[in-house]
């Protein structure tokens, strides 16, 4: 990642503008997956990512957590959970954490699993502070009770005041309504999406809503085939149809968001606003010169990219990373 600031001096007042900032992808590396972003009550952005070993001797990070002003230039912070706090309901990793500011606290929306998992979970943890530490809650639900398999890949949505959770990995992707401290299921789960997605991501822009998906395989290294496809509906509750009007039960969505020549694998995203209003996805990709850790896992930094929209549909350029210098989002000092 580089950040530019540019700038010139000149006798000339039209050559005396300041450039706008500059940027390159990834913005932090080596590792932050399944990226979830928000912007903090104390001005900062916060990303959170699934649990991974760095392969620097620390060991396993505990949802590792980055902070940044401008979206673009991130420190590591720390981690969400202190080792002793991990929760501990079920055996495996902090996968895909969802964050969210709910009831003047931040709410932490994870998935507990391990590869093969025959049943994993989802539960939440809330702090005052985006940085954490998280304490626990315990599960919302595990897979079996719930009645979906491979439940993971949380995505919370508050709808006026009244709290969803959507969820799923290519077993079909669903929504249910929660109690009013988000700590419960209070409703029947519906199906909002087909067995071709995970990691589901809402956000609402006029009339409808956008459920932004993944699809293809995530940790293939540089051979992993991940990528973007969304729907929208005027109900929280769907039907979400792509572009061509079809619903994303059965159809796989309109693609925004697909591999390049440099970086593989994109997907996971978030969405995040700056000042002036040019929303931004947030996601990971592979660097395919170097697409994984000393571990053998897959390497995932995270990526940012602005979203243009037309008539009504966000658009990506070229629906790949970004791959050169370009303009850094608006951020008020």
């Amino acid at each position: 990642m580089s950040l530019l600031a540019l700038g010139g001096c000149s006798d000339s007042p039209a050559e005396n503008k300041t450039k706008s900032p500059q940027y390159q992808n990834p913005v932090f590396e080596p590792v932050i997956a399944d990226p979830s972003i928000i912007k903090g009550k104390d001005g900062y952005f916060y990303a959170y990512g699934t649990e991974d070993n760095w392969g620097d001797g620390k060991g396993p990070r505990y949802v590792p957590v980055i902070r940044s002003k401008d979206l673009v230039k991130w420190k590591y912070t720390g981690e969400a959970f202190e080792a002793v706090d991990k929760p501990a309901w079920k055996e495996g990793g902090i996968w895909a954490p969802d964050i969210s500011f709910y009831q003047d606290r931040y709410y932490l929306y994870y998935s507990m699993s391990t590869w093969g998992d025959l049943d994993p979970g989802i539960g939440v943890a809330v702090s005052d502070k985006p940085e954490g530490p998280f304490t626990d809650k315990g599960p919302l639900f595990r897979s079996q009770k719930i009645g979906v398999e491979n439940s993971i890949d949380p995505a919370f949505y508050n709808d006026n005041g009244t709290p969803y959770l959507f969820w799923g990995s290519f077993h079909g992707i669903y929504g249910v309504k929660l109690s009013n401290d988000g700590f419960k299921v209070a409703g029947k789960p519906f199906q909002v999406a087909g067995n071709a997605f995970e990691a589901p991501y809402v956000i609402k822009r006029g009339d409808y809503y956008y459920m932004f998906l993944s699809s293809g395989s995530c940790c293939e290294g540089a051979d992993s085939t991940y990528h973007v496809a969304l729907a929208r509906s005027k109900s929280i509750t769907g039907p979400y149809l792509d572009r061509s009007g079809n619903d994303i039960v059965s159809t796989e969505g309109t693609v925004i968001l697909t591999g390049s020549k440099k970086f593989a694998g994109p997907g996971h995203n978030a969405i995040i606003t700056d000042d002036k209003d040019q929303d931004w996805i947030v996601y990971h990709a592979i660097d395919v010169k170097e697409p994984k850790m000393i571990s053998g896992i897959t390497r995932r930094p995270l990526m940012i990219d602005p979203i243009t929209w037309k008539d009504g549909w966000p658009q990506i350029k070229n629906q790949e990373p970004g791959e050169k210098l370009q303009n850094a989002p608006v951020i008020k000092k």
